[in-house]
């Protein structure tokens, strides 16, 4: 049983010169598949009302995005969110206190929230700052 040709590329600007614009998509990557599975991924766009590129492109970086790389990214996504929560309880509590009210469950649901839907990228960003610190030390000693 054979298995389909799945080769990944990402294709970058040929002009060394040319400068990226944040925000604007200029990259591609590419996949081969069989005739039948081109069919279902066209009916998959189809049926969402997406145009078949869009469809990919939700879906890969939905994927992406979805699971944490690795154990130690899970770890630091919660304590990211932990940090976010107790710090806004507290001010929130505060702030409450101070005008004589107290805070709505309302609010704790709006803090949780909000602190779920950054969590992993505040996780990635720690662990990219890591890196960069890391990569920046290792250069520093490689000097004479």
């Amino acid at each position: 049983m054979s298995t389909p040709d799945t080769t990944i590329t990402a294709t970058r600007n040929a002009s060394a010169g040319v400068e990226e614009k944040p925000g604007f998509r200029t990259k591609t990557v590419a996949t081969r598949i069989t005739p039948e599975e081109l069919r279902e991924v066209e009916t998959a766009a189809e049926r969402e009302g997406k145009s078949l590129a869009e469809w990919l492109r939700d879906l890969a970086l939905k994927a992406a995005r979805q699971r944490p790389a690795d154990p130690m990214e899970l770890l630091l996504a919660e304590q990211s969110a932990t940090r976010y929560m107790l710090l806004n309880l507290f001010h929130a509590t505060a702030q409450a206190n101070a005008e004589g009210k107290h805070l709505l469950a309302e609010s704790v649901l709006k803090i949780r929230d909000q602190a779920n839907a950054r969590k992993q990228a505040d996780a990635r960003k720690m662990i990219e700052s890591f890196h960069a610190q890391d990569a920046q030390e290792g250069q520093k000693g490689d000097q004479p």
